[in-house]
């Protein structure tokens, strides 16, 4: 069977995405499996095993869609399950199945903050899209694969920090999503352990603030590395502590150590750290702890997130206990290390 699997964006959408492929593939060796993405993206999956084929999104959907006649597929696994790919499943006259994206229960928990969604990560909606080809969850996790040449070493980073380092994911794609520059500072001032700030480019400014505290702990790498070398760097660290975002799953999937922190977003929505099988009540996974500000009566405000906090005080991240954090922060550090 000629399977094709579509995810356009962003990059904790994709990386979720990964024990849907892993299984399909494992499950079903005899499987020719594409994957279709946006070109920003293809770094996600180029190095992923179980894709027998990565092909990119046109700026122009019409020829991606008579690019994808000519393979001949049996089957379509819409992940995105938006009018593009609904276009591209009409034009291409095969079976396909689309992942459920409880629109309705997503509307009535932001805006009347009544929650029937499931206890269960997006991971699990996924494979539910699959079932019927007798696909199970591995309990594996997710996947990500760093090619060798972006492995970082010594070399890449300060001295002060070869003995052992913390990663703080400081970006976001939402201003709401991100702890504020003082949190951060006021996180990395009593922290006691080496620290390195991960971001893209856009982040490089606030990065160099948080990291005037103390340029000698705080290394600001934010812009300096690729994703895989980013995703290198949190393969050695002792613990992540990240935003609700794309390179908090890519450290999921590395096994480590994680502290998500939450602003206008929840982890209920499906998108929290998934190791295999955890959820957040019957069963937390030990390495995966939880920072938010349950207290306020309007989170989650969004599904996504905005650039200004609707109600213009953002308590959900201004009011984030920095020395919990720290406690939390140091517990996981001392259980990395006892290992």
């Amino acid at each position: 069977m000629k399977v094709l699997i579509i995810r356009f964006s962003s990059i904790g959408d994709i990386v979720l995405t990964t024990p849907i492929i892993r299984c399909l593939k494992q499950q079903h060796p005899s499987y020719v499996v594409h994957y279709l993405t946006k070109p920003s993206f293809a770094s996600l999956l180029v190095n992923n095993p179980y894709i027998d084929q990565l092909l990119l999104l046109d700026d122009k959907l019409q020829n991606t869609i008579e690019r994808l006649k000519l393979e001949h597929y049996d089957l379509v696994i819409d992940l995105h399950n938006n009018l593009r790919t609904t276009q591209i499943k009409q034009a291409l006259e095969v079976k396909s199945y689309a992942y459920p994206k409880l629109n309705i229960e997503k509307w009535l928990y932001t805006n009347l903050k009544v929650n029937f969604l499931p206890d269960k990560s997006i991971v699990e909606r996924y494979l539910e899209t699959v079932k019927s080809l007798k696909v199970h969850n591995d309990g594996a996790g997710l996947d990500y694969f760093i090619p060798s040449e972006a492995n970082v070493g010594n070399n890449d980073i300060p001295m002060s920090h070869w003995a052992g380092y913390i990663t703080c994911v400081i970006g976001g794609s939402m201003a709401t999503k991100k702890l504020p520059i003082a949190q951060w500072q006021t996180f990395c001032n009593i922290f006691p352990y080496p620290i390195i700030l991960l971001g893209g480019p856009e982040d490089a400014a606030e990065g160099n603030e948080i990291a005037t505290i103390d340029p000698i702990k705080v290394y600001n790498a934010c812009g300096k590395f690729s994703i895989d070398e980013a995703a290198s760097l949190m393969q050695y660290a002792q613990i992540v502590i990240a935003n609700d975002t794309g390179l908090m799953h890519i450290a999921t999937a590395l096994k480590k150590p994680m502290i998500s922190l939450w602003g206008n977003t929840t982890p209920e929505m499906g998108m929290f750290p998934y190791y295999g099988y955890n959820n957040l009540k019957e069963h937390v996974h030990p390495m995966s702890m939880i920072l938010e500000n349950k207290s306020l009566g309007c989170r989650p405000c969004s599904k996504i997130g905005y650039q200004k906090c609707p109600k213009k005080h953002f308590k959900c991240m201004q009011q984030l206990d920095m020395q919990q954090l720290n406690t939390l922060a140091i517990q996981l550090w001392n259980k990395a290390n006892k290992k």
